[in-house]
């Protein structure tokens, strides 16, 4: 059975392009816009509560942060800390929550924040609104520093390491910069690929994976190549310039803490009347060697999401579609086709926190979508059925019963 269309979770005035989930409050953070064009769209970072409203997930608008003519394309976030990519900068956020009776008597108003007292926002139809007192969020700028020198200046990716003691940022000049955190001082800039850098990923040892436009994806420590990624090598028929890397993820392994998985997705360099298709390779964490290649499809892949427990992988791709795959095979469970409709710019699955597995009301993983066309949608992985284990070992004693009878009754004198 195909899976029902995505509900539409919220709706911006501006289009979107990057969206986080806070991983100990049910909050999700977007954020777009239609950048320095004299076009009357709006940039900004919208602030979303998520709740279980009828037995159905719901996000309702709870702050918008103007950012005036910048429109962020990329974000990290560690905790309450917003590391947000703006044209050729990174803008570090703090926001911080208030509880309504708290306010005393703000509205709202002024120094260009807005902070609605009431939620208002489509329900998981995209009908009706909520209407309820709410805690009133505030953001402050703390940081802002200048992470591209192309003249086409734009920072393309950002990470924090594990503890948020560095965060790495890349851009379309091909520079990798790594800087101290909380203080923003630079520590390290080299350049990393001939071209602009597509992702970054940061694994639990501070080992840099950057994917890059000039068909490398590489393994860095510090500004020492550790080792250039090969995902072709065990298909010959794969020449080196057909695809490229788009996305990189580490993730973790379900009931296996010691170990560690890299994931990446390679992309067609060029588009053809019938087109080839993406591929998603798994990789040993730590030695980086290549476990698993499967296609994904012929739609061209734009982002990467892992789940928190590194079961399920999300993909979106430039014509809209939704997918999600076991980490485990790679194997597709989940897709709709032009879920969006056009370019999904974002995918990232609702926390396995306690308040996360809260949201999933049962299903076995929640992931949202956001795409130029301004809408989060919600994508549902219902949970797989099994049997108790009583009934199991029932099942197995009944079958045995049967087949001695049968045995019996076939070969009188059997037993």
């Amino acid at each position: 059975m195909a899976p029902r269309r995505p509900a539409e979770l919220y709706r911006a005035p501006f289009p979107l392009y990057t969206v986080r989930l806070h991983p100990r409050r049910p909050i999700a953070i977007t954020a777009g816009g239609g950048g320095a064009a004299k076009t009357g769209i709006r940039n900004g970072v919208h602030f979303l509560q998520l709740e279980q409203v009828g037995g159905q997930l719901s996000a309702s608008l709870l702050h918008s942060h103007d950012t005036e003519t910048r429109a962020t394309m990329t974000m990290a976030l560690a905790d309450d800390i917003i590391a947000a990519g703006q044209d050729a900068s990174c803008h570090i956020l703090r926001f911080s929550l208030q509880a309504p009776e708290a306010k005393g008597g703000r509205n709202g108003e002024g120094s260009g924040e807005k902070g609605p007292r009431k939620r208002k926002g489509p329900s998981p139809a995209g009908q009706g609104s909520t209407q309820s007192q709410t805690s009133e969020v505030t953001v402050e700028s703390l940081h802002s520093v200048r992470t591209d020198f192309s003249p086409d200046a734009l920072q393309k990716a950002v990470r924090f390491n594990a503890d948020c003691s560095l965060l790495v940022t890349g851009g379309a000049d091909g520079f990798l910069r790594l800087w101290e955190f909380p203080s923003m001082k630079k520590t390290l800039e080299f350049k990393a690929h001939d071209g602009e850098i597509e992702d970054i990923a940061l694994g639990p040892d501070n080992k840099v994976v950057t994917a890059g436009r000039d068909f490398q994806c590489c393994v860095w420590q510090r500004d020492q190549l550790v080792t250039g990624l090969r995902w072709n090598e065990n298909l010959p028929g794969v020449p080196d310039k057909a695809y490229r890397y788009q996305a990189c993820r580490f993730g973790a392994v379900e009931d296996n803490a010691a170990a560690l998985r890299l994931y990446t997705v390679q992309v067609p360099h060029k588009r053809e009347r019938r087109p080839p298709p993406c591929y998603l390779t798994k990789w040993d964490g730590k030695s980086f060697l290549p476990l698993l290649t499967r296609p994904c499809g012929t739609e061209v892949v734009s982002c990467l999401s892992v789940s928190d427990s590194g079961t399920f992988l999300g993909l979106g791709t430039v014509t809209g579609s939704v997918a999600i795959h076991v980490a485990f095979s790679l194997q597709r469970l989940y897709y709709v086709k032009e879920a969006h409709g056009i370019v999904v710019t974002d995918v990232a699955f609702v926390p396995e926190s306690r308040r996360g597995r809260e949201l999933l009301a049962g299903n076995e993983a929640a992931l949202l979508s956001v795409a130029v066309d301004s809408r989060c949608k919600l994508h549902l992985l219902p949970g797989r059925r099994s049997l108790p284990v009583w009934l199991l070992l029932l099942l197995c004693a009944g079958l045995i019963v049967a087949t001695i009878l049968l045995l019996q009754l076939a070969f009188p004198g059997f037993l």
